[in-house]
């Protein structure tokens, strides 16, 4: 007769049961979460923040192409404005819209598209004359100390992935490819806790227009972008984007000034994962006066 330890069995048996219940918690967890990310994806949209006979100022989603030469890509600006507005596509252009300057794929915000060639060359005059002020929000690793930091370090291609995401480097590294000056000026907004974690809120004012500036510039101080995946060597998998928008665009020229500003998508209000505990700076005009005297 085989005798049996009921309270090992029943220990036994409780441990399944917990083991199977953790995993139907962990698919569940895992369906839902597809959802919203799906449900984030279907629901981008691309909303028009000013609209003149010159220009055209949108605020761009996150994770999206500005172009593409590749005709299976959909999820480009250049697709969107044609459903959204077909009366200003211009067939004889390349990608049918002037886009004077451009945003990267997971950048969100503020930009701008001439809507004829005189405004286009008027545009692109301002950018090389420094006529233009852009600014970005970011939510960055860690807690930056110091009330605001100027970074002036060149940045270049990185060779070894010219034929990859073309990522950058700065000129300290050996894998840097021609160098070019460029300038960024940080102020911080607020220190918190993104997922338990240590964040920082700032405000970013480019000197310069490289490829990638803002992110590789951050990097090099120490505090990458949250959820920049390219520049965390891949580790920053779980924000369902990248915490870069482009916050205000404020372009004179010799057509038409414009000066755009949308909503901060990283307010802590609305931000479930960030919670704020040491506000320094208050988003208002005087921060952006501020910036312009650190810049003098």
């Amino acid at each position: 007769m085989v005798r049996v330890n009921v309270n090992k069995f029943l220990h036994t048996c409780t441990l399944i049961i917990c083991n199977v219940m953790y995993t139907i918690i962990r698919l569940i967890h895992s369906y839902i979460k597809r959802l919203l990310n799906n449900w984030h994806e279907k629901h981008k949209s691309v909303k028009i923040m000013h609209r003149s006979e010159n220009f055209l100022v949108i605020d761009k989603p996150y994770d999206m192409y500005i172009n593409s030469n590749n005709p299976d890509r959909k999820n480009t600006l250049q697709m969107e404005l044609r459903q959204m507005l077909p009366d200003l596509v211009n067939p004889r252009l390349c990608h049918e819209f002037h886009f004077v300057h451009r945003l990267d794929y997971p950048t969100s915000g503020v930009m701008c598209i001439a809507l004829n060639k005189k405004a286009a060359r008027a545009a692109s005059s301002a950018f090389e004359n420094h006529k233009v002020q852009k600014f970005y929000l970011a939510l960055v690793h860690g807690h930056i100390h110091e009330p605001h930091i100027i970074i002036d370090k060149p940045i270049g291609a990185d060779i070894r992935e010219k034929t990859g995401n073309h990522k950058m480097c700065i000129s300290d590294s050996i894998f840097c490819d021609k160098p070019r000056r460029s300038y960024t000026t940080l102020v911080v907004l607020e220190r918190g806790f993104w997922k338990g974690k240590p964040a920082t809120k700032i405000l970013l004012a480019p000197g310069t227009g490289r490829r990638h500036q803002l992110r590789v510039h951050c990097h090099y101080i120490g505090h990458t972008v949250i959820g920049d995946y390219t520049y965390s060597e891949g580790k920053d998998i779980e924000p369902h984007r990248t915490y870069l928008h482009s916050l205000r665009l404020i372009l004179n020229c010799d057509i038409e000034n414009i000066d755009v500003r949308t909503a901060d998508p990283f307010d802590a209000t609305i931000l479930s994962d960030y919670k704020a505990t040491n506000v320094t700076k208050i988003l208002d005009e005087n921060i952006f006066r501020d910036i312009y005297k650190l810049v003098e």
